[in-house]
């Protein structure tokens, strides 16, 4: 569903994503796991074209990514999530079931609601909402067109601990339809239950990609040192 090959991208002559080759499956769950300044926010903007990749060949279900092909398979969830000031929490639902052509989109909307604890704050404007909320407004919002890959960066920043557990839910139900996720986050012993595969990037570079446990033989380590551990040996300065 997703493959990116010799991605870059440069600030100037700083390399921020390095040559980086790596791809998903359907139904699979991946974390993206590294230090600060790793790259793994400029990677996932790359990908969902925020930002404009130096080199590099990105494909989402066999289109290139920047197609309105590819942008009709996957949504987004930006680590600070950015709502419209002037529309209410069900009107974000109802522009976005339009802009995908979303037919019977209210029930899903209201279980989506039901969900995030947002059904009190149906009528509430954007701009009102903190930033809980605006966060739980993105996630719904992601969901609503039921697509075939979700990027989240972030996306447990600022959840409460029953949103992170619905989360962490829905995680799961979407991976056992066959959809295809790719979480960035520093909630490490969040991706280590939900995560089929773990990606660790350093200084733009992918250092690590496999399930834990092969992660855990190609290092050398025991299988009893969690996933915080070999994160943090890996990340290490020398």
């Amino acid at each position: 569903m997703l493959e990116v090959n010799g991605l870059v991208k440069l600030y100037g002559k700083q390399k921020a994503v390095d040559e980086i080759n790596f791809s998903l499956e359907g139904g699979e769950v991946v974390g993206l796991l590294g230090p600060n300044g790793a790259g793994k926010s400029t990677t996932m903007k790359c990908i969902v074209g925020l930002l404009r990749k130096t080199k590099g060949e990105i494909s989402i279900g066999g289109q290139d990514h920047l197609s309105t092909a590819a942008k009709k398979l996957f949504s987004y969830i930006p680590e600070t999530p950015s709502v419209y000031d002037l529309l209410t929490v069900e009107e974000h639902l109802q522009f976005i079931a339009q802009a995908y052509s979303v037919k019977e989109w209210k029930p899903r909307a209201e279980e989506l609601m039901l969900t995030y604890d947002l059904l009190d704050k149906r009528k509430k404007l954007g701009r009102d909402l903190s930033k809980g909320m605006r966060q739980k407004v993105s996630i719904c919002c992601a969901l609503l067109s039921d697509p075939q890959v979700l990027f989240f960066d972030e996306p447990m920043i600022g959840l409460d601990p029953k949103a992170i557990r619905n989360t962490k839910r829905i995680f799961r139900e979407l991976k056992d339809k066959g959809k295809t996720i790719l979480v960035s986050t520093h909630l490490i012993e969040s991706v280590e239950i939900i995560a089929d595969r773990i990606m660790i990037m350093k200084d733009g570079k992918i250092i690590g990609n496999d399930s834990l446990g092969n992660l855990k033989a190609a290092f050398k380590t025991g299988d009893q040192i969690t996933l915080e551990d070999l994160f943090l040996e890996l990340t290490k300065d020398e």
